[in-house]
């Protein structure tokens, strides 16, 4: 196996693993901060205690993001440092904004939340985690703009003396029509990931008859039904953009071979053993034009013609993703979403009116319903950065050439192994921490500390 395959490799553990608890503390950040507002709106001591018991778990997964983040910063270093080189002048501006103004906005407001319980006023307390909250959904944006201008470069020129891509316009990347439908659909999966996660452990704790969680339940289910209609029309407006930007990636999505107008959306397609040809499929007529171009006549170019339009255009070469990876996340991404949505439609149904589900498999598909939130995220993921190969910025800068030429296959094999061991110890450690702090609950009595008072100093995290 080459350096740049196992590369790879780890590029894909890193990233995947970190973007785990991305979406998470992006979404929860908003919600705890909600939560904390209905206490200082209604003094409702529940709202308290769900503020105190929610929002320790939104830090323990903001501590695990921000350690497995730094890592990604560090990879690109170690194992691409042609891409970073071609790279540098355009994301310096963008991460650097993230790191000086969103991550210091983040931390800052997050610190004086967490030790400001019972030395700053209700007010000004609640105000540092709304600030933290918009400090994590800042970081996000800037962070996505930087990632959409991998999919389709804007605001640059080619230095020719150089061989690297030049910032021109700093206002063109974080307008970049990509990163204007990327990033709303990215925060609409991070806020119905969090609502999941509080129906998921609310419904755990009101199975054992823990009622304090019943308004918890209600929101994370609106949440998560006003999130997954948010991701079905920025999902349908991305996906128009990227038919028209990365018109491989839509086809390699559909498995579309041929060109069609109009074409169809296949449920399930069975291909040939080297993925070059469809033997069988299962389809819905029109719906892949109409997603693709908003028209059930529209044409929809297939992955052969696309294949040789991109031979002529950059030379020989296999411009196609893995199809069979693409067809399957994408399908994936959109069935693990569906499924999370149509459990909180039915979970709004069974507890309307204060009513309570009386058979248990309600209350245990509730609590496992967080892995479909995961899985929908991881896969929609994947099929992003690996429906964009063999480009690592699109047009411009193959994968191939991307890695550090000078890094050998011990030194990235030595580097994998140790990050995928560390990664695996953290995921012990995290969930282990997450399992005690749900078990433990939320106590009403400890909350009740009296309409317009500020917590004691046991309220500390």
């Amino acid at each position: 196996m080459s350096a740049e395959t196992l590369a790879r490799w780890q590029f894909a553990v890193v990233t995947i693993y970190h973007f785990l608890f991305v979406p998470l503390t992006i979404g929860l950040s908003v919600l705890v901060a909600g939560m904390q507002t209905a206490w200082y709106r209604t003094d409702d001591p529940r709202w308290l205690a769900l503020t105190h018991f929610f929002g320790k778990l939104f830090l323990v997964n903001f501590a695990i993001g921000v350690v497995t983040g730094i890592v990604q910063e560090f990879q690109f270093g170690m194992n691409w440092s042609a891409y970073s080189r071609f790279v540098g002048d355009v994301f310096g501006a963008p991460l650097a904004m993230e790191g000086i103004l969103a991550f210091f906005l983040e931390s800052t407001f997050l610190g004086l939340w967490i030790f400001g319980w019972d030395k700053l006023s209700r007010r000004t307390h609640l105000a540092c985690l709304w600030a933290a909250a918009i400090g994590t959904n800042l970081s996000a944006f800037f962070i996505l703009a930087a990632n959409s201008w991998m999919q389709h470069p804007v605001g640059y020129v080619l230095d020719a003396t150089t061989h690297r891509a030049r910032l021109t316009s700093i206002w063109a990347v974080l307008t970049n029509s990509t990163a204007l439908v990327t990033i709303p659909h990215t925060l609409a999966a991070a806020f119905l990931m969090a609502g999941v996660f509080v129906l998921s452990v609310s419904a755990w704790h009101l199975r054992r008859g823990a009622e304090l969680f019943r308004p918890a339940l209600r929101l994370g289910i609106v949440t998560v039904l006003v999130a997954g209609a948010a991701v079905a029309v920025t999902g349908d407006l991305q996906a128009r953009i990227m038919t028209k930007q990365q018109p491989m990636k839509m086809a390699a999505a559909e498995a579309l071979y041929n060109t069609s107008a109009p074409a169809s959306f296949s449920l399930l397609t069975i291909g040939s053993l080297d993925g070059h040809s469809e033997l069988w499929s299962l389809r819905v007529p029109n719906a892949l034009s109409l997603m693709a171009t908003g028209r059930p006549d529209g044409t929809v170019e297939g992955i052969n013609t696309l294949q040789q339009q991109s031979e002529q255009k950059y030379g020989p070469g296999d411009y196609r993703p893995s199809i069979p990876l693409a067809y399957w996340m994408f399908r994936l991404m959109i069935g693990f979403g569906l499924l999370a949505c149509g459990l909180a439609a039915g979970a709004l149904w069974l507890t309307r009116r204060g009513r309570s589900p009386t058979g248990t498999w309600f209350w245990r598909a509730a609590s496992w319903s967080i892995l479909l939130p995961i899985l929908a995220n991881s896969t929609a993921w994947i099929f992003t950065e690996v429906g964009r190969q063999p480009w690592s910025v699109f047009g411009l800068l193959k994968t191939a050439d991307s890695s550090s030429p000078t890094v050998g296959v011990s030194l990235v094999a030595t580097s994998f192994v140790t990050l995928t061991v560390l990664y695996a110890v953290l995921a012990v450690v995290e969930l282990r921490i997450l399992l005690t702090t749900i078990r433990a609950g939320a106590h009403l009595e400890t909350a009740d500390v009296g309409a317009g008072a500020q917590p004691q100093p046991s309220f500390a995290y």
